[in-house]
């Protein structure tokens, strides 16, 4: 069963001279229990897409949007704020990349948990309170009932981290935003909330959307992967097959940047030169053609379509083609 389905989605926002195209014709399909991972560079479009699923995004309502995102079938485009609010942290919840900005200083952690199991079920403040503390069990908080009175400065980034987890899951969503849940967190730390979100698909058979800029991590934890590059999906498949056998350049300077655990092996190494180009005024073809070292005259032509070059594994290449 299929949790979220994209189709063709588009999005432009705002700014001083008119609007600017941040996702293009972007395709992505997650099914329960299963978890995609989206990967690129900083700028590439992951959040926006993320922001775009759950109707977060910047521009005070002035964006323009168009394709089609479902959640269990539902159409979500075309929702009132006011319909979005209840299907937020019911439907579909998001972990933030970094708790300490989203959780509220001012409140305890008992406190922000309950208000958002209240918001969602009619339960009372005492029923509220025992439903948090065993989230906080179900992701594995020593003393949880401790941590219940402590303020988010009082507890570590890890733990901090586990509590958004707790509260993304305090009303078992369908679907599961993980927005580089583990980017500031040491390796030990990120193993644990590696586990945790894996844990938390298996046993709960949601779906996960997990973004992140690392494909070390992608490989751990996820199914399928697609690799996002200017708003563009430029290769998608199983993991697998993209992690072992990547068709495009950029898919394949990405993996030459991973670490390797041994330092008496040695692999090619493809410098990237340069950011992410602006999506102000893009020159024409190929988005990647400017960094990408085995660009051809048609590369900055004509911008190549997203093709099954190989059963379930898809790339947008010229080079390919040819």
């Amino acid at each position: 069963m299929n949790i979220l389905e994209i189709h063709h989605l588009s999005l432009a926002l705002p700014v001083k001279k008119g609007m600017v195209t941040i996702l293009h014709d972007v395709n992505l399909t997650a099914k329960e229990g299963e978890i995609v991972g989206l990967v690129g560079e900083s700028g590439s479009g992951k959040s926006m897409t993320a922001f775009a699923v759950t109707r977060l995004l910047p521009g005070g309502g002035r964006e323009r949007i168009a394709g089609s995102i479902k959640l269990l079938g539902e159409e979500l485009l075309g929702k009132s704020e006011k319909e979005m609010e209840t299907l937020r942290g019911r439907d579909v919840s998001m972990i933030f990349q970094e708790p300490m900005t989203c959780l509220n200083p001012v409140f305890t952690i008992a406190r922000q948990m309950e208000d958002v199991i209240r918001a969602h079920a009619k339960v009372s403040r005492e029923e509220a309170r025992k439903q948090a503390l065993s989230m906080l069990e179900a992701v594995h908080i020593r003393n949880p009932a401790d941590v219940l009175s402590c303020y988010p400065y009082e507890l570590s980034g890890g733990m901090r981290q586990r509590v958004m987890i707790g509260i993304a899951l305090s009303c078992h969503p369908k679907l599961l935003i993980a927005d580089e849940p583990t980017t500031a967190l040491d390796v030990t730390v990120q193993a644990q909330i590696l586990y945790l979100i894996k844990e938390a698909c298996q046993n709960t058979g949601t779906a996960v959307l997990f973004i992140s800029h690392d494909l070390g991590v992608i490989s751990e934890i996820c199914d399928q992967v697609s690799v996002m590059y200017s708003g563009h999906i430029v290769e998608t498949g199983r993991t697998a097959d993209v992690l072992q056998h990547p068709l495009h350049p950029y898919t394949k300077a990405l993996l030459s940047a991973v670490p390797i655990p041994r330092l008496d092996v040695r692999k090619e190494r493809i410098l990237l030169e340069g950011d992410v180009p602006s999506p102000v005024n893009p020159a024409p073809g190929c988005r990647f053609a400017g960094r990408c070292a085995s660009c051809m005259e048609i590369c900055r032509k004509e911008q190549p379509e997203l093709r099954e070059v190989e059963p379930g594994h898809f790339a947008a290449c010229h080079l390919i083609e040819q």
